[in-house]
């Protein structure tokens, strides 16, 4: 008999998962089995085979669809159970080749059968009852090669790959079948005999070499009256006979069943560890495209349309996304699905780098520009795992280029901010239409209405039961409501002159600034003055951006609040009833863009909240899935809106604290131009050529203007962060001007300060800024916010005015005053504040340059963005402007 080793098997394969899981927590090896059919023999075959899935792996998967297995990464093996037990015609060969070749760990699709047969041993699944044989042989301790082999049956599941096994390990292979008329004669010339023919008994023992090894595959019923079933199982060889003359021989039941078994077990641990090489998170084999530098530099969109992209699904592979978590969108663009989140969840994240600037001139100094040359220096120039995570452009003010297919990526994109439009417009349409219906309905009508009888049967929606409680109604039974209680329960009782909730478009029409609504002769004379915004200035928007999933989405859509009742309460969406719609309309843009810079860098292209009004910065789920694509060792940047004291202070005090994530970089963008306006340079702006001041070289000026640098170095410092400064160059700047502000930098506490020339020569010209950011990442980050957000709304203001932005004080305007005790009444007061200030100065008037100190900051208004989770207070008068355009 063969040495009883199939424990030492299965043990050896358990001890393999044990040390995948601990490399990878949360991963676990998974088989998949289809049958089609009940077959006795098949089921007892598949319980085998469950049993020992059970003592290996802590989970199987038993699935129907070849296709979703195909896709399903938690499926790593997969068979089909043959044969296919129907009495419809089944093309097997069609089924078998339809499982994909890395997950076919039965070894029957045409591409492992070609492989084996062609040697390629290492590359290939190998049939397992074949594979056992062998692992029954090797147990021998007897050498195959140089040995005559016989196999006795040629089916593709057995006979066929056990010749190609043997041959490839060097035993001289005959091959025989039923219809072999010297059989007898060839059994006895077998050193190693494997019998797979379908029938009993079939080979005698007297045929067979002695001391030879004999491998029985066969499974037969026999007539056995002394048996209760009236049948017994034997082999295709005489055990009784031939166990006499064999050295070795395989029982039936009992001997190639269990191996067999076994060795399924370990080609799926196999497969599972050839995926985890495949898709280990932070191990990226990736091609970056070669830009070809030309001078002087093209224009923006011949640049664009010089470099052919990579197809984005290749991207996808390289980054290490599977397949099932890429939906794609044409050839250029791609959303990414959470499931891919949900797989990562267990795996470190890489080093987050926030790109933000010194306050701009009004044509910007380059922090796009600078977020995508690190991105290609760090990937396709120092070969670190590197994802850039920007905002999607708004479709009305600009059609600028970023860096990525200009067309694609400022043109519609995946449609999401035409979701936000639909979404935010069914909410202003959902206020209006309930205002007219309280106002021209009975109680007993609107509940009709809201509450109908279905076949004699009212009931109560999950939505409408939540208002309910907020009502303090704890009734579930529709009838069982008092008057008074249908009232309060129908009855918003919207406050017209309390509505914040604008209708929205994503285009630059200034004639919809200011509207009338409701002047068809339907609405019965209930106008109103409304007007519209731009659609990324939509709460909707800061919502996206700040979610960590789709269920977080749908509760934050819930809360936003739209307007107060007549009694001063907040009225939100989910009063409204519209939660649910509105996270169906968003349901596909939760999910981050993939697209690529250039030069074949990953980006995610995700929400485009305003900066002022909101915080100004791209979404949570796309840097939180960067960040564990890129692994331990790799970096997402991502940039924040305006100057730092805006976008950079929204994104710490409101992005991280939301998102629980920890930065471990800033990357201050600033520029010789920027830098002399703040010394007292003329007025920048933009369409007129700019002053000579700025064209020729002039230190004095330009050291004045650092006092702005200056100041933004300490604010990102006051947060507990390295700082990089980035001293985007340009063709007017002088050597010494360059060298200057890089001195000034470091003097005033910059981590690093690097001259970059990305503009001109892409990843090539942010080399340095990128070796100066791997070295800061390394440095200690003692990352902290700036108030505790259970401080009273008037202090938390103050403390944004004074340390970020030099003022002395504040001062809120009555109307300011009145929403700090609205909204502390209304339990909105611990939410982190979002300053809607002028991005062109450090304090509210943007003729102020320099780092003006001293100064009273006025507070006019305070508004609300609940759902997204913040207040924001209108400082000055030209925060409005924004949401017109």
């Amino acid at each position: 008999k063969f040495p009883c080793q199939i424990l030492q098997v299965r043990e050896r394969l358990k001890k393999q998962v044990v040390e995948m899981k601990e490399k990878f927590p949360g991963f676990r090896p998974g088989l998949a089995i289809l049958q089609v059919g009940n077959r006795d023999d098949s089921n007892l075959y598949i319980n085998m085979k469950l049993k020992a899935a059970a003592e290996v792996m802590p989970k199987l998967l038993v699935l129907k669809c070849i296709a979703s297995l195909n896709g399903d990464p938690a499926v790593h093996g997969f068979i089909v159970q043959l044969p296919l037990d129907t009495d419809k015609p089944i093309n097997t060969e069609k089924i078998t080749n339809a499982v994909a070749p890395e997950k076919d760990v039965d070894g029957l699709s045409s591409i492992n059968a070609g492989k084996l047969s062609r040697g390629d041993l290492g590359d290939c699944f190998i049939p397992c009852t074949p594979k056992g044989c062998m692992e029954l042989i090797r147990q021998t301790g007897i050498q195959v090669a140089g040995k005559r082999a016989v196999v006795v049956g040629r089916s593709k599941i057995v006979g066929a790959p056990m010749h190609d096994l043997l041959l490839w390990n060097h035993a001289t292979v005959t091959t025989c079948h039923s219809k072999t008329s010297t059989l007898a004669e060839e059994v006895g010339k077998a050193d190693i005999l494997v019998v797979a023919a379908g029938k009993a008994e079939m080979v005698k023992g007297e045929w067979i070499k002695p001391g030879a090894i004999v491998i029985d595959c066969g499974i037969n019923h026999v007539p056995d009256s002394t048996k209760a079933s009236g049948k017994r199982v034997v082999g295709d060889v005489a055990y009784s006979t031939a166990k006499e003359k064999a050295s070795y021989i395989t029982p039936v039941p009992g001997g190639v069943g269990p191996m067999t078994v076994a060795m399924l077990m370990q080609s799926t641990v196999e497969s599972a560890q050839r995926f985890l090489e495949k898709f280990q998170p932070g191990k990226w084999n990736i091609q970056y495209n070669q830009l070809t530098l030309k001078m002087p530099v093209p224009s923006d969109i011949e640049i664009s349309q010089s470099c052919i992209p990579k197809p984005i699904d290749q991207v996808a592979r390289e980054v290490g996304l599977l397949p099932d978590e890429v939906e794609l969108y044409g050839q250029t663009k791609a959303k990414v699905h959470l499931s891919a989140l949900k797989r990562l969840k267990n795996q470190p994240d890489g080093k987050y780098i926030v790109v933000t600037g010194i306050t701009p001139t009004p044509l910007g100094e380059g922090k796009s520009t600078t977020t995508v040359g690190l991105v290609q220096a760090l990937g396709a120039h120092l070969h670190q795992n590197v994802f850039a995570c920007v905002r999607q452009p708004s479709q009305g003010p600009t059609f600028g280029i970023k860096g990525m297919s200009c067309s694609v990526f400022n043109l519609h994109l995946t449609g999401d901010i035409h979701a936000i439009t639909a979404a935010n417009n069914l909410v202003a349409a959902a206020v209006d239409a309930r205002i007219f219906h309280e106002l021209t309905q009975t109680d007993q009508a609107l509940y009709n209405r809201l509450v109908p009888s279905v076949s004699g049967v009212r009931k109560f929606s999950d939505i409408q039961i939540r208002r309910l409680q907020k009502l303090g109604i704890n009734k579930t039974d529709p009838t069982a409501l008092t008057k008074e209680e249908v009232n309060l329960f129908v009855r918003l009782d919207i406050d017209p002159g309390t509505i914040t909730w604008q209708r929205v478009l994503d285009t630059n029409d200034r004639f919809l600034r200011k509207i009338t609504i409701g002047q068809s002769p339907t609405e019965k004379g209930f106008s109103r003055m409304a007007q519209f915004d731009i659609t990324v200035s939509s709460e909707i928007m800061a919502v996206l951006a700040l979610s960590d999933g789709l269920d977080d989405m749908k509760k934050r859509l819930g809360r936003m609040v739209v307007a107060s009742s007549k009694r001063g309460e907040p009225v939100t969406t989910d009063d409204l009833g519209v939660t649910g719609a509105l996270a169906v309309l968003m349901r596909d843009a939760v999910k981050p863009n993939l697209m690529q810079t250039l030069e074949g860098t990953p980006v995610f292209v995700h929400a485009g909240p305003f900066a002022n009004i909101a915080h100004g910065n791209s979404s949570v789920l796309a840097d939180k899935i960067a960040l564990k694509l890129v692994g331990k060792e790799g970096f997402v940047v991502t940039e924040a809106g305006f100057g730092a004291d805006i976008g950079m202070e929204k994104f710490f005090n409101i992005k991280c604290r939301y998102s629980g994530l920890r930065p471990h970089v800033v990357v201050l963008v600033a520029t010789v131009r920027a830098l002399k306006m703040h010394g007292g340079g003329p007025a920048v702006t933009a369409g007129v050529p700019l002053p000579k001041e700025y064209m020729e070289e002039n230190l004095q000026l330009l050291e004045r203007g650092c006092s702005n640098l200056n100041k933004q170095i300490q604010n990102a410092r006051m947060f507990g962060v390295p700082v990089v400064v980035a001293v985007n160059a340009f063709k007017t700047d002088t050597k010494a001007e360059l060298a200057l502000v890089v001195q000034l930098a470091k003097e005033a506490g910059a981590f690093d300060a690097v001259e970059c020339t990305h503009w001109a020569e892409g990843g090539k010209g942010a080399v340095a800024l990128a070796q100066a950011v791997q070295r800061a990442s390394q440095a200690p980050s003692n990352f902290r916010f700036l108030y505790n957000v259970e401080l009273p709304v008037i202090d938390k203001i103050r403390l944004i005015a004074q340390q970020i932005y030099g003022a002395s004080d504040i001062e809120l305007l009555p109307e300011a005053q009145e929403k700090v005790t609205l909204y502390t009444k209304q339990g909105f007061g611990n939410l982190p504040i979002c300053m809607a200030k002028t991005h062109l100065s450090l304090s509210h008037d943007p003729e102020q340059k320099g780092a003006p100190t001293g100064f009273i900051l006025p507070i006019r208004d305070i508004r609300a963005s609940v759902g997204a989770g913040f207040l924001y207070p209108l400082v000055g008068t030209h925060w409005d402007a924004w949401l017109r355009w």
